[in-house]
């Protein structure tokens, strides 16, 4: 029986390296059998006891990019969705553009009278066809290793009772779902505690059968970040111009000429771009 070392994850923890989860993730995001199993080949000759999950990640997504670019930019898409920062407003867009993508309207950091004090939430949306009103917290991390904890979702719980008391009959605050969102993931505590107090939760992995990352795949809107075509620096300036979702410069190609690109880079950024809307 093959022995596999020991890795280490980005929160500290330690555990088996396992070439076939590898291969599923490659496969899940994309790549052939394969190229997958080829793929997780290399890496598995090559990784040691103490390799970090990060760098087996680097290596993978360098090898995958050979490939094709659309299918390393989707398996890039949790660490691109940590390149939306520093700051939360990137994220709040981001969000935005996928609930809108869904059929919701939405409105950030709106201001919404509780029963106690006025709170202002960081996402609000509703949606004309189900006449529901949706309001959430949005908690946006640099490290994916980070997890939206226990506090928070009692903290966020305290603010949506408030709300929710607040002469709910005569719909002066117009709200019937609370949610908690986090572009990465929960701890079991946070989890078990919003399942229990009615909470909802939206995280990278959470809920299973229907994660940021599912819904986004669904939806098809991707962060800007993805592109591997791009560089830090085009990305920054981008989202600086508010341009966060990779689905808007394939709508609008006007929105890359703040970056002064030669037309062949715009041909190379805008197949990538097209691979990874159609073949998601």
């Amino acid at each position: 029986m093959t022995s596999f070392p020991h890795i280490v994850k980005a929160d500290g923890s330690v555990e088996l390296f396992d070439p076939e989860r590898l291969i599923a993730s490659l496969e899940r995001v994309g790549a052939s059998e394969r190229a997958a199993a080829r793929i997780a080949e290399t890496i598995t000759n090559s990784v040691v006891a103490g390799s970090t999950s990060k760098e087996i990640y680097g290596r993978a997504f360098s090898l995958l990019r050979k490939e094709g670019r659309p299918v390393a930019a989707r398996y890039a898409m949790r660490r691109a969705l940590l390149e939306l920062g520093p700051s939360g407003h990137p994220f709040e867009d981001f969000i935005s553009r996928l609930f809108e993508a869904e059929g919701w309207r939405v409105e950030t950091r709106k201001l919404i009278q509780g029963r106690c004090v006025q709170h202002e939430t960081d996402f609000y949306a509703s949606h004309p066809d189900k006449n529901e009103f949706l309001a959430a917290e949005l908690k946006y991390h640099n490290d994916p290793a980070y997890k939206t904890d226990l506090k928070v979702a009692l903290y966020v719980k305290s603010r949506f009772d408030d709300i929710f008391a607040c002469n709910a009959d005569a719909r002066t605050c117009p709200i019937d779902r609370g949610m908690l969102v986090t572009n990465t993931k929960f701890t079991t505590e946070a989890i078990k505690y919003a399942e229990c107090s009615g909470v909802e939760l939206l995280g990278w992995s959470y809920p299973r059968d229907a994660s940021l990352f599912m819904r986004m795949n669904k939806a098809k809107i991707y962060p800007i970040t993805a592109l591997t075509a791009l560089t830090t620096a085009e990305k920054r300036l981008l989202i600086g111009d508010l341009t966060v979702t990779v689905d808007q410069i394939v709508k609008n190609r006007d929105l890359l000429a703040p970056l002064h690109l030669s037309s062949e880079r715009i041909g190379v950024l805008i197949a990538e771009a097209d691979g990874l809307l159609t073949h998601g």
